[in-house]
Parts: structure tokens; sequence; C-alpha cells
């Protein structure tokens, strides 16, 4: 096998392999996003539904 196959053949495979993580990497961080606000989210509803019973409610008597 000449130089330049072997030379390309390695170039080949690092440009796939590398390409491949970058993708997932991609994937992990939109999940990562996604679970972020998720988690948000319910931060502020738990707040929010302590601060309604701990303030009574908000029911007027």
């Amino acid at each position: 096998m000449s130089t330049f196959r072997l030379f390309s053949l390695f170039v080949l495979t690092l440009m796939v392999t590398t390409l491949t993580s970058c993708a997932a990497i991609g994937d992990i961080f939109k999940a990562g996003a996604w679970v972020g606000i998720i988690s948000v989210f319910i931060v502020v509803a738990l707040i929010w539904w302590l601060v309604t019973k701990i303030g009574g409610g908000g029911n007027a008597s």
C-alpha cells in the first residue's frame, strides 16, 4: 500500500470519527438544554406552590 493511500485512509478515518463525535456532542447539548428548561419550570412551579401555601393560598376572608 502506498504512503499516499495510507495517509488518505488515516485522514478519512479521522474525519469520520471526529464528525460523528461532534454530532453526538451537539445532541447531548440539545438534551441538556431541554433538561435545564424543564428543571427551571419545575423549580419555579415549586416555589410558587410553596409561596401560595405559606401565604394562605390567596383566599380572601
